[in-house]
């Protein structure tokens, strides 16, 4: 193994691009701003996509496929939609390369220049809603629940593995309604997946809130989202979903025969989680000795570990790892023994332990004699000898991952909680952002103006109206204007 990491106390961004890289999750690719997502970064997206997707489809959505390239054309359809995504967009304007007469190589054919340019995909609303026009005629063909799995691009200058990247791999969903209602009710029932997703498969506690009017989505009526507080106490959006009211349904002319016969305008959605996720996950729960991994989102959530010398020893415990094993994929535990000859044992264990593997059992032939196992936790960093004939061991891991996940959980809520502060005056709110940190529950006079002025003195943006909060009489935080409640504010990635 390397030496360790670097330590969240004193470098938290450096912590974070470090245990990235060392735990094999990514890393920067030729491309400027883009990145290569390693195998076993891979395979945790690939957990948190087939939970998502399963819920997705539970909520009666099914997923389709649209086009990587949007006609420029399109995105000028809804103003305030181009005017949110026009300085992040990659544009195609050529079909074909050729060699060049003087020998400088391949150079762009001029003759060759596209009669519209294409934009690469930052977000799908206007490929989508042009074929929804196809697609919708009556109310017979409503509600249309459709979500594609896909990648998009968004010209970033400063990027930062999985939370900020030029091109990043994400879903989104975009339905259409006959009604105000039902829209609003699919924007607000998809934000509560994300935050059941967040919570019970992330072990990730979040706020779930409405935007204000400027961090809202370009070309939304209201965005609804979930809210993280990372351990470097900054909030990270990790979810949002879009009422977007008929705004897109009237830039493509997208209307239904209603039930008595009238034709109206359908009301639409759309809503979408990325691979900041994996940011998310990261940042919440590690440690400086590496990844602290929930159970549920594991690629290997065990691991047995043979401490032996010589083929011999190695193959008696090997037979009863296999056993062991058997039992616990049984139970649909994810386990590997590695018994590989080329790294120690001691190695082994710091290597799993930067990956965030949950459990780690550990056999010696000592074990073998006295049938017993090491067990080590991922989350505590505690160890323990069990005896295997005093307890059943798929059942004992089975409740202990249940266990660690649980205690994942709670950690990072009493974090949050602990980061959630109340200030009433401008000296409580600025001290409490510059020397503590995490949300800052405070009153705002619901102006753009305030919410600006506030970020430009500050840093920090109001990063929800949370749902549940009580309605209160005060004064805002900067100006003394009244207000009807408390927003969240927080420095955020």
């Amino acid at each position: 193994m390397s030496k360790g990491l670097p330590k969240r106390s004193e470098d938290y961004s450096l912590w974070y691009n470090e245990l990235v890289k060392r735990a094999d999750l990514a890393e920067n690719s030729p491309v400027r701003g883009c990145m290569v997502i390693k195998p076993y970064g891979y395979s945790i997206w690939e957990k948190m996509q087939a939970e998502l997707d399963r819920m997705f489809k539970e909520t009666g959505h099914t997923n389709a496929y649209f086009p990587l390239f949007i006609p420029k054309s399109y995105l000028s359809k809804e103003a305030s939609h181009v005017e949110g995504f026009a300085k992040e967009c990659a544009v195609v304007t050529h079909y074909r390369l050729k060699n060049s007469d003087d020998g400088r190589g391949v150079i762009v054919d001029p003759e060759a220049k596209l009669e519209e340019e294409l934009i690469v995909r930052p977000t799908s609303e206007t490929v989508i809603w042009s074929t929804y026009k196809n697609w919708i005629q009556s109310y017979r063909d409503l509600p249309l629940l459709v979500n594609q799995w896909a990648n998009v691009v968004r010209w970033e200058m400063r990027t930062r593995l999985f939370l900020r990247t030029a091109e990043f791999l994400w879903q989104e969903g975009h339905t259409a309604h006959a009604s105000k209602e039902e829209a609003i009710e699919e924007t607000v029932q998809m934000m509560n997946v994300y935050a059941t997703f967040a919570e019970n498969f992330m072990a990730l506690p979040v706020v779930r809130g409405i935007k204000s009017a400027n961090e809202r989505f370009a070309g939304a009526e209201d965005t609804y989202c979930i809210e993280a507080l990372m351990q470097d106490g900054k909030a990270l959006q990790a979810g949002t979903s879009h009422f977007l009211g008929q705004n897109f349904a009237k830039a493509f002319d997208v209307k239904f025969a209603t039930k008595e016969g009238g034709l109206e305008y359908v009301w639409g959605t759309s809503w979408g989680a990325s691979t900041r996720l994996m940011g998310a996950l990261i940042m919440a729960h590690s440690d400086d000795n590496g990844l602290v991994l929930p159970p549920k989102l594991a690629p290997i959530q065990v691991v047995i570990v043979p401490i032996y010398k010589g083929d011999e020893e190695l193959e008696r415990i090997s037979v009863k790892a296999k056993e062991i094993m058997a039992s616990l994929r049984a139970k649909g535990i994810s386990v590997q023994f590695d018994n590989r000859d080329t790294h120690k044992p001691g190695w082994k264990f710091a290597e799993y332990e930067l990956k965030g593997v949950p459990l780690r059992i550990a056999m010696g032939p000592r074990d073998l004699e006295n049938n017993t196992v090491e067990i080590a936790r991922r989350d505590t960093l505690t160890k323990e000898s069990v005896n295997l004939s005093e307890i059943s061991i798929d059942k004992y891991v089975s409740d202990l991952l249940e266990e660690i996940q649980r205690n994942i959980f709670q950690k990072a809520f009493e974090f949050r909680e602990n980061m959630t502060t109340e200030a009433d005056t401008w000296q409580e709110f600025e001290d409490l952002l510059e020397n503590k940190g995490g949300f800052v529950s405070a009153h705002w006079d619901g102006t753009t103006e305030t919410e600006e002025r506030i970020k430009e003195l500050t840093k920090a943006t109001i990063r929800c109206i949370p749902i549940d909060r009580k309605e209160e009489s005060g004064s805002c935080i900067l100006t003394g204007k009244p207000s009807t409640g408390r927003v969240l504010f927080a420095r955020a990635y």
